[in-house]
């Protein structure tokens, strides 16, 4: 793209030539309020260097794998701290390579099988095409429920939190413990939230979520809650880690404990 400060006032079209970018790009950032234009007295839009400006920085960021949300947050908050935005980019960008390694790993397992002289039926390639897609798919569903709850700033907070309060745990483990849980959890619905296999289960929850609550920021916190209290709102973009009907309970049994501990 051309240095914004050495352009004069541009077409569209002109813009779209220079840029790489298609006039319905530029007329959807404009219409989300990322970027700016100006009108001649036909009312065609045109572009000075404070327009292009705009533009060049909208477009960098883009290419740096953000999303137009992540970037109306980095243009319109000055305040906004910059290098755990770019924390939290770096992290869902290692990711989403990591999961591409994957996939390209299980492709070469089987290119290697073909090379052997071992067959490799199309079932079975289709199944590895498909785990790739599918962990594409998955990664760039939770980030437009992210973008939707959580700014991002609060995005940033959240890899931050991740270092600190679960940097000496087993990942791996973690994750079986909650999903055993929230298992057993559902296995035993309906049950009162105030007896004492309910007051039992919320022991065990809060104690999943002590690293976290111990580190976290009270609104980052809430925003947690929000997001499941909401959880209707988002099930059906991405499958979330145990049911609505799991969350209400554990929220009615964490109340009737009379404690101000929140469930999430």
């Amino acid at each position: 793209m051309d240095d914004p400060a050495t352009t004069a006032e541009l077409s569209i079209a002109e813009v779209c030539r220079r840029s790489g970018l298609s006039s319905r790009t530029l007329r959807f950032w404009e219409a989300r309020g990322l970027i700016g234009a100006r009108r001649t007295a036909a009312g065609q839009r045109c572009y000075g260097a404070a327009e292009m400006a705009r533009l060049h920085q909208v477009a960098t960021l883009k290419r740096a794998g953000f999303t137009l949300a992540q970037i109306a947050g980095l243009l319109g908050a000055p305040g906004l701290d910059l290098a755990r935005l770019i924390d939290a980019q770096l992290e869902a960008l290692n990711v989403e390579r990591d999961r591409i390694d994957e996939a390209q790993a299980a492709l070469r397992a089987a290119r290697a099988r073909l090379a052997a002289g071992r067959a490799v039926d199309i079932d079975t390639f289709c199944t590895l095409i498909k785990q790739g897609e599918t962990a594409m798919t998955d990664q760039a569903a939770w980030q437009k429920v992210y973008d939707r709850y959580y700014s991002p700033e609060e995005q940033a907070e959240w890899v931050a939190l991740k270092e600190r309060a679960f940097a000496d745990l087993d990942m791996d483990a973690y994750a079986r413990d909650w999903k055993l849980l929230t298992d057993r959890i559902e296995a035993a619905l309906p049950l009162d939230p105030a007896s004492a296999a309910a007051q039992a289960f919320v022991a065990e929850w809060r104690a999943l979520t002590a690293p976290f609550l111990r580190e976290a920021a009270p609104k980052l916190a809430a925003g947690t809650v929000n997001l499941y209290d909401r959880i209707d709102e988002w099930a059906d973009t991405v499958e979330p880690p145990f049911s609505k009907r799991v969350w209400d309970f554990i929220t009615a049994a964490s109340a009737a404990a009379s404690t101000e501990t929140p469930p999430a």
